[in-house]
């Protein structure tokens, strides 16, 4: 779409006009970057305020566009004033004073998403939920990939959407969080799903209610709904008046899980589309997210065959259920992206066998008690670390085995102390990653760097964890 058609867009959406709009993009992040450039590109007056002194990509972006006004340091009320339209970055909380006071003055609220709909003729489809929408976010790009289809892949992971649109794609393919749909109006993709709900960033959402009414935005237009008939919440979202696609694996729905002669499948309606067991991918949640990929990509218009075939090669994504090691017949795996309740759960749920857990951190006022029958039932013991360990071990309640730690290093070598071989170590904290490290990757990196260590050393993992002075069983 050419620029003036953009224009003539945004004006009738969001009366967004070149000449008179004065637009304060809030956060100076990757996010607020990508809507920089887009605004530049466009013609576009407008402002960056942030609350941190230095933001990290603050001397890149200078050497960019040196004349762009900048506030530092807080948010400057009078320069929220003035805007006449806010662009605020999902890592800022709508409920900022400086915020609340622009919108009642007159100020409108446009998202980097709003921007982005309003700027390509390709079909959207839009992926969201607690759990799961990163990995079906790239599974369902792999599809298209193998589809021979061009496709753009962002949004909350990896690139901001605008700066998917130099690819001219033919398909875009994008995960949004709630804190993204919460302030976006003009999205209508062609196959939406909301994937499932559970208790996460209620720090910031006032309940899971509000939460699920956030998520339920994706589904704003025309489009098809992907539902989990498994969840339901989700399942309450359906609107009857739209197509819709439902997915299960526990019940019969448009996309299930059966047994054909003793062998799983992954179906649609009444046709085997695989065999469950050449999903490589650990977990029962991860066949969730398979059904939720073909159901979308049946809406889009993929063949069946291309999408098992690209399912059958996706190996995952880092620190999503990931296999680090397998040592001396214990295997330790990374779900360090399992940074709220519900996707320990769905991890945990995926195991026939009882695993060592190890979990803690933020838990953004998440209540720790949904976690005690999942852990009951699965886990053999588990190792606490983390701002919320203590929460934790109040919940559970001595209904397990529970051990702390101090950092990451400390509880893997907890974790082999009472590792047997057969058993798996899973990393699948519930919690946010921010009391201790950068993000969820880092975690994970430190996790996996501290069980290969115990490669390297001569002894067994139970020898390498009989010494621990600063670590105790609580």
């Amino acid at each position: 779409m050419d620029s003036a058609a953009i224009t003539v867009l945004l004006k009738q959406h969001f009366a967004l006009d070149p000449q008179t709009a004065k637009i304060l993009v809030v956060g100076l992040g990757n996010t607020g970057v990508s809507v920089a450039h887009y605004l530049h590109s466009l013609g576009f007056k407008f402002a960056i305020v942030d609350s941190r002194d230095k933001p990290p990509m603050m001397a890149d972006f200078f050497q960019q566009m040196p004349d762009t006004p900048v506030f530092t340091g807080g948010f400057d009320e009078d320069a929220f004033q003035v805007a006449t339209h806010l662009v605020v970055s999902p890592g800022v909380s709508l409920n900022e004073r400086a915020i609340i006071k622009a919108i009642a003055n007159g100020s409108k609220i446009v998202s980097d998403i709003d921007l982005f709909a309003c700027s390509v003729n390709a079909p959207i489809v839009a992926i969201s939920g607690s759990n799961g929408k990163s990995t079906v976010t790239t599974m369902l790009g792999e599809m298209v990939k193998a589809a021979g289809i061009k496709v753009g892949i962002g949004g909350n992971l990896g690139t901001p959407a605008l700066d998917l649109l130099k690819l001219n794609a033919q398909l875009y393919v994008l995960e949004l969080s709630s804190f993204q749909l919460e302030r976006t109006s003009a999205l209508n993709a062609v196959a939406a799903t909301v994937l499932n709900i559970s208790a996460d960033h209620l720090d910031r959402h006032v309940d899971l209610a509000e939460y699920a009414r956030e998520k339920q935005r994706i589904f704003r237009g025309d489009g098809v709904m992907i539902i989990n008939a498994d969840d339901p919440v989700v399942y309450a979202m359906q609107d009857k008046d739209r197509k819709i696609f439902t997915f299960s694996i526990n019940k019969k729905a448009d996309f299930h899980l059966a047994f054909k002669e003793s062998t799983e499948y992954l179906m649609h309606d009444e046709s085997c589309l695989m065999p469950l067991a050449e999903l490589p991918l650990e977990g029962r949640h991860n066949a969730a997210n398979a059904l939720a990929a073909l159901a979308l990509g049946r809406v889009v218009g993929l063949d069946e065959p291309v999408m098992c075939n690209a399912l059958r090669k996706f190996r995952g994504l880092d620190h999503r259920m990931q296999r680090v090691a397998e040592i001396r017949g214990i295997t330790w795996v990374n779900d360090s992206k399992a940074t709220n309740i519900g996707a320990c759960i769905a991890a945990l749920q995926g195991y026939s066998r009882k695993v060592i857990l190890i979990a803690g951190g933020d838990g953004k006022g998440a209540d720790m008690n949904e976690l005690v029958p999942v852990i009951k039932e699965k886990a053999k013991s588990v190792v606490l670390i983390g701002k919320d360990a203590a929460l934790i071990k109040q919940a559970l309640n001595d209904c397990v085995p529970v051990y702390s730690a101090d950092n990451m290093a400390q509880a893997v070598r907890v974790a082999a102390d009472i590792a047997d071989a057969g058993d798996s170590v899973l990393l699948s904290p519930a919690c946010a990653s921010l009391d201790q490290y950068k993000n969820y990757q880092d975690r994970g990196d430190k996790f996996t760097k501290a069980v290969l260590t115990l490669v390297d050393g001569a002894a067994s993992p139970k020898a390498a964890a009989l010494v621990l002075p600063s670590v105790a069983a609580i």
